[in-house]
């Protein structure tokens, strides 16, 4: 191959398969030096399995390997671990923060490149005894944020940090390593305010005029307009378009990731939920403590049978919601649910009332990633409900109904349409979609009477995000379940929900109908902002 006039990466014919899954297929992409490449598909299409390949992730050789070939300045190259692809100068920010909560951020901005100083101990007994040059430390960490653009207090520990600043933290520290020549970023915006994805696509655009190559991964379309240079779009692990991004539309890069046109609704106001229907849930002067969200006192009502949707601003308190009254946070106030009071602290008394709560974070919170979708599905509700048990003995014995366990596992595969061999297939092989239609079908079958739901939609595709919504519509229509749904999505609250409360400085500053204006949500949304 010519090294001269090669690209910086050249991919070959690279395909893989997971348990007799074929999820790549033939893959041939080019890339040069400071180039931006958007690359689109639905979840399941295939985009982070290819970067695990490039990036020399260990379940790809823990899982068979690959086919095909990989070509860095002309050069084949095959990464058998992470650590082979960064010294190679290839950096990936993973959709999932690696970052280590009780360091700061230029403790893990410089993990593992910690600069050292002798001094007169290891000097006489050898470099182990090296202490740390916190000062070059500081100095390294810096020049990274400041190449970044985005301005973030380097000495701040990440478990105290907003979700925003963790991105950035992760991204710093690729920008730290001096033979960064290709940047691979999986959903670096999905956890960002409009400010702060704004900043980073100027980040981004700033990496191409420096020579490095930059992968950019998102499911929000317009930004891959706004920055690459080319658009790859992945369906079903086969790369069925790739094209400059002058020459490309939103509609277009949606028709061909979906292979059909995606129409979204603008609003809701064909359904409304009667003024004189129950009041089902009644929160009064609540307050969390959740790093990140302001909550300070939320008053709010929420009448039987409908969707409600909580909306507003990064860190003005629409997540610490729902997560305070589950009690996965410290919180105070007053919750009452059918006219009973609900204890704050207590996630099982939650429970016991018959709430369900499909939460943000679906890894960290929402899966048990090493078992099966079966155990995912059913165990909640084995636990709390004693569904899905055989009782003997008059109930002195039970023990799993392996059928009634697969039935209804298989029944949500097929309504949710999630892509897996099986029901046996462990969690963590599922894409991120997958994963969240895998915390919804959760939470249905454990048939509570009052569902919330926190940003459903996160990180997922345009096909996903239509399918997930619709599912949550029925839901609610046909068991008559009472939902709370939490996003940063306007349109995605207007087109699903009945009524929609915006959170403005820890309160409620307002309640509208989901047909109200933009406007006017707009304005709500900056009233009380901290």
């Amino acid at each position: 191959m010519d090294t001269v006039n090669a690209p910086l990466l050249k991919l070959q014919g690279i395909k893989k398969d997971f348990f007799g899954n074929q999820v790549l297929t033939d893959i041939n992409l080019e890339l040069r030096a400071g180039e931006v490449l958007g690359l689109c598909g639905e979840n399941g299409a295939g985009k982070s399995t290819l970067m695990k390949i490039l990036f020399g992730a260990a379940d790809i050789a823990e899982t068979g390997g690959y086919g095909g070939d990989i070509f860095l300045d002309g050069e084949k190259v095959s990464f058998s671990s992470p650590f082979e692809a960064i010294a190679a100068g290839i950096g990936m920010v993973h959709q999932e923060f690696s970052l280590i909560p009780g360091f700061d951020a230029t403790e893990n901005i410089l993990l593992n490149r910690e600069p050292e100083k002798y001094n007169f101990i290891s000097e006489i007994f050898g470099k182990r005894l090296n202490t740390l040059d916190r000062a070059e430390m500081d100095k390294r960490a810096k020049e990274s944020i400041e190449k970044m653009g985005v301005a973030i207090d380097r000495h701040m520990m990440i478990n105290t940090m907003p979700v925003g600043h963790k991105q950035f933290t992760e991204i710093a520290r690729e920008l730290s390593k001096e033979q960064l020549r290709l940047l691979i970023l999986d959903e670096p915006t999905a956890v960002l305010t409009e400010k702060e994805a704004e900043a980073l696509l100027d980040s981004i655009r700033g990496m191409s005029e420096r020579g490095i190559s930059v992968i950019f991964i998102t499911h929000r379309l317009q930004e891959i307009l706004s920055v690459c240079n080319t658009v790859a779009v992945m369906r079903d692990g086969v790369l069925v378009e790739c094209e400059k991004a002058e020459n490309m539309t939103v509609a277009s890069i949606t028709k061909s990731m979906v292979g059909r046109s995606v129409e979204g609704r603008t609003n809701n106001a064909a359904r409304t939920i009667s003024e004189d229907a129950p009041t089902v849930l009644k929160i009064d002067k609540l307050w969390v403590d959740m790093p990140g969200e302001t909550v300070r006192n939320v008053s709010l009502e929420v009448k039987k049978g409908e969707i409600l949707g909580i909306g507003g601003l990064a860190g003005q308190g629409k997540l610490g919601i729902p997560n305070g009254i589950m009690g996965l946070y410290e919180a105070g106030g007053n919750v009452e649910f059918e006219g009973k009071i609900i204890p704050l602290n207590n996630p099982r008394a939650c429970l016991d009332s018959s709430f369900a709560f499909v939460s943000e974070d679906r890894r960290g919170v929402g899966l048990l990633l090493d078992e099966s979708l079966e155990w995912n599905v059913a165990f909640p509700a084995m636990q709390i409900q004693n569904k899905f048990l055989k009782k003997y003995l008059g109930g002195l014995i039970k023990w799993r109904d392996e059928k009634a366990i697969r039935d209804v596992t298989g029944k949500y595969i097929d309504e949710l349409k999630i892509k897996c061999t099986g029901t046996k297939q462990n969690a963590r092989e599922l894409s991120g979609g997958n994963q969240q239609k895998v915390c919804l079908a959760k939470a249905f079958a454990l048939e509570p009477q009052l569902l919330f739901v926190s940003e459903p939609t996160r990180g997922i595709d345009v096909g996903a995000k239509a399918l997930v919504l619709d599912a949550l519509r029925k839901f609610n229509a046909e068991s008559g379940v009472t939902v709370v749904m939490v996003s940063s999505e306007l349109e995605e609250l207007r087109a699903t929900c009945d009524r929609i409360a915006i959170v403005s400085g820890g309160r409620i500053s307002g309640i509208l109908p989901a047909a109200a204006s933009v406007e006017d949500f707009g304005t709500l949304m900056l009233k009380d902002v901290v």
